[in-house]
């Protein structure tokens, strides 16, 4: 089993930054892929960041490819999504996720999932 905890969510303003963090506790952590997913309220869960186990590939949604930044680290078993230039549309639940495959955390079809942090943008 691998337990994943949310934090670093809250309010800001449009143009703000915001780090949230994923601190992952059981299994070898290092040994699963992680990924960032949100969920807007009335919308469906949607795929925002996606990282490999070692951290040498990521991946992005279109919506925030370029503001957006996933990282990892594995010594602390952490995964990171800074988050800059937010704005209204960024406004949701963030929930982290890992599974061996990057593919599958891609997908939606991780194993494990976070509680989620509440990320909220104001104009």
């Amino acid at each position: 089993q691998v337990q994943l905890v949310e934090s670093g969510g809250g309010l800001v303003q449009a143009g703000d930054s915001l780090r949230l963090s994923c601190a992952a506790s059981g299994r070898t952590f290092s040994n699963y892929a992680s990924g960032w997913f949100r969920q807007a309220p009335g919308k469906a869960r949607e795929f925002v960041a996606g990282i490999s186990w070692s951290g040498g590939d990521t991946y992005y949604a279109d919506s925030v490819k370029g503001r957006f930044t996933i990282s990892r680290d594995n010594a602390k078993n952490t995964v990171y999504l800074q988050m800059n230039s937010l704005n209204l549309e960024d406004t949701a639940v963030y929930y982290c996720a890992a599974h061996a495959g990057i593919q599958a955390v891609i997908a939606g079809r991780s194993n494990y999932w976070g509680q989620g942090t509440q990320v909220t943008v104001s104009s």
